[in-house]
């Protein structure tokens, strides 16, 4: 079988060493078995081995090799909706459920880290970044809707504050969460995985599941072997395919491009960004950075609708760099790679269970790295009998996109250039 390595990317240059992993040849049994080991599998399977249960792990290429491995690295709070936007859908207890949990996914990653002692180069503080002064409106009324869920680490911050911790002349002020940070993404997920090993579970590399057989014990088969389980949760996001047509039709992976410069050193590093806090603005189509470990700038934006890999990133990224910070046009790029993630019509996580046994969470949208080490804390509570938190996400309403598979490209490419000229013109 072919043996898929991680994408050319700064992460993967940099990933801490892990042994080889085998790839699925037998039949085994187990408990759990969860497809994909990204953040929302792996976190899913620790808190299932934290209470007891025997898990099996499948990932069809290697850990961390999709949207977990490839990310901006941003710890940001919240949903891709607000609880405000969700209040207004579901009602106040369904939202009240939603906001007592929109903070959590932060604070289950630093126990991870702190726990199980992850070296991912961990930092606290994360700037949301006005570039009008609406967008610095919204902000004052996020501060108030946040506050009265009980997050109260933020800081508004007006133009001569925001160039204390960004040098960067386009923004007319921001808001300082220091529970939001940054971390090396692909080596929190090895280190997540390091400690699902640790506690017994078994992860599979280069073991894709190819289809699931439903029932009272559902068996999940890959190319070379099946796992027989009590139960299954089904974590592929972006990268799951078909394998569940059901979760197909009410989502889209769609592409998000990086780009990584050669060490800046630390002068000029700290010139930028003196308190190493990340940052991302506040439009649409936002664009994010931060300051890796060894002081190269991670900068990212831009999204490929229906996840094509364009064909040169570079050209696509850097002049969104060199519009934040000038100061970098004779500095080299090193890596520039894409990664996908899975969208929703309402931007809000898909949570539900099919059968009695078959488990999923996808769709984070572009909050993934927070959600899904909350969603593997949902997930667990369900599977041993605790499903109030699980059913406030699969209560969330979600609808096909229009057009079906065939036009949901062009129905959200459009949308996407709706709001990309609000956000140019301000309205």
């Amino acid at each position: 079988m072919a043996n898929t390595p991680y994408p050319e990317s700064y992460y993967a240059a940099s990933a801490n060493a892990v042994p080889p992993r085998p790839a699925l040849q037998d039949d085994v049994e187990t408990d759990v078995c969860v497809i994909g080991a990204g953040y929302t599998g792996l976190s899913s399977a620790l808190f299932l081995l934290e209470n007891g249960f025997k898990v099996t792990v499948l990932e069809a290429a290697k850990v961390g090799f999709g949207a977990s491995g490839r990310n901006g690295g941003q710890i940001v709070n919240s949903y891709s909706r607000d609880i405000d936007v969700i209040e207004r859908s579901v009602g106040p207890r369904q939202a009240q459920l939603l906001g007592q949990m929109a903070f959590e996914g932060g604070r289950i990653i630093r126990e991870r880290v702190a726990k199980y002692n992850i070296q991912c180069d961990l930092k606290d503080g994360g700037v949301f970044a006005a570039i009008t002064a609406k967008q610095m409106g919204h902000l004052e009324s996020q501060k108030r809707l946040w506050e009265r869920f009980g997050h109260t680490q933020l800081e508004l911050m007006d133009q001569r504050r925001i160039r204390d911790v960004v040098a960067c002349d386009q923004y007319v002020g921001g808001m300082l969460d220091m529970s939001g940070g940054h971390i090396h993404p692909l080596n929190l997920a090895l280190g997540e995985a390091a400690a699902v090993e640790s506690l017994g579970g078994v992860i599979y590399e280069q073991s894709p599941a190819v289809r699931i057989e439903r029932g009272a014990n559902p068996v999940v088969h890959t190319p070379q072997g099946k796992v027989r389980a009590k139960f299954i949760i089904v974590a592929g996001n972006a990268y799951l395919g078909n394998l569940v047509p059901e979760l197909a039709a009410k989502s889209m992976p769609c592409g998000t491009q990086v780009i990584t410069t050669e060490p800046l050193g630390d002068a000029l590093a700290k010139s930028l960004l003196p308190q190493d806090y990340c940052v991302e603005d506040c439009n649409y189509l936002l664009d994010y950075y931060r300051l890796s470990g060894d002081k190269r700038l991670i900068f990212g934006g831009g999204v490929v609708y229906g996840a094509r890999d364009p064909a040169n990133i570079e050209a696509i990224i850097r002049p969104k760099m060199l519009k934040a910070f000038p100061q970098l046009k004779d500095v080299k790029i090193d890596y520039a790679w894409t990664g996908n993630f899975l969208l929703t019509l309402s931007r809000l996580p898909q949570v539900g269970r099919l059968g009695d046994n078959i488990y999923y969470s996808q769709g984070c949208s572009g909050h993934g790295v927070t959600y899904t080490h909350l969603a593997g804390k949902v997930l667990a509570e369900a599977l041993r009998g605790q499903a109030e938190r699980f059913d406030a996400f699969a209560d969330l309403p979600h609808y096909p996109f229009p057009g079906g598979q065939l036009l949901r490209t062009p129905f959200a490419a459009l949308g996407a250039w709706y709001y990309g000229l609000r956000d140019k013109f301000g309205y």
